[in-house]
């Protein structure tokens, strides 16, 4: 750190630590947000495959949310495990019906609520610009583009409210008045 600080250049080192300042708060934020999300989606989908009567639901759920961190792939895994366990231990098709009906839930509580909630709010980003993060970056680079899309966008913010403020204490905004 001290060696790519000696290379700031020296009028802008103080404007330029400034920035890489917020951007560790706001990635930091993204990991305690994150954190909590897989915690929230952990317990959620344990407590709802215990209710269904899934053997292992609890540790199935838990780990489900645990590994979710990893966008799709850790749901899929859990779904994969919880629907395996489902389909040997019951003969009925609606106990699996609801087994699927948790993961389901816990798909829509996180997308549309505990991710641009409280991610959201700990990178500084409004709800509709995780949503919009997150499908740009899929749709783009796919995989890898849904991993970093929302730390990303959280540093383009940081830097674009930056750049705003610069210029509304510029010559350039002001100079027409």
């Amino acid at each position: 750190v001290a060696k790519v600080d000696s290379w700031l250049p020296r009028q802008h080192a103080d404007i330029i630590r400034g920035q890489a300042r917020l951007v560790d708060e706001t990635l930091s934020g993204f990991v305690r947000g994150q954190s909590t999300v897989c915690v929230v989606l952990g317990i959620v989908y344990a407590i709802g495959l215990s209710i269904v009567g899934l053997d292992f639901g609890m540790v199935i759920g838990f780990l489900t949310g645990l590994v979710s961190f990893i966008p799709y792939f850790g749901m899929l895994l859990g779904f994969g495990v919880g629907m395996g366990v489902a389909i040997a231990q019951f003969d009925s098709v609606t106990s699996i019906v609801l087994v699927a009906g948790v993961f389901a839930l816990g798909q829509v509580l996180e997308g549309y609520v505990l991710t641009p909630r409280l991610v959201g709010e700990k990178v500084g980003l409004h709800p509709v610009w995780i949503i919009f993060a997150l499908l740009a970056g899929g749709a783009l680079f796919g995989f890898l583009g849904v991993l970093l899309a929302i730390p990303v966008t959280a540093i383009i913010g940081v830097l674009v409210r930056f750049f705003l403020q610069q210029y509304l204490a510029s010559s350039l905004y002001s100079h027409g008045e």
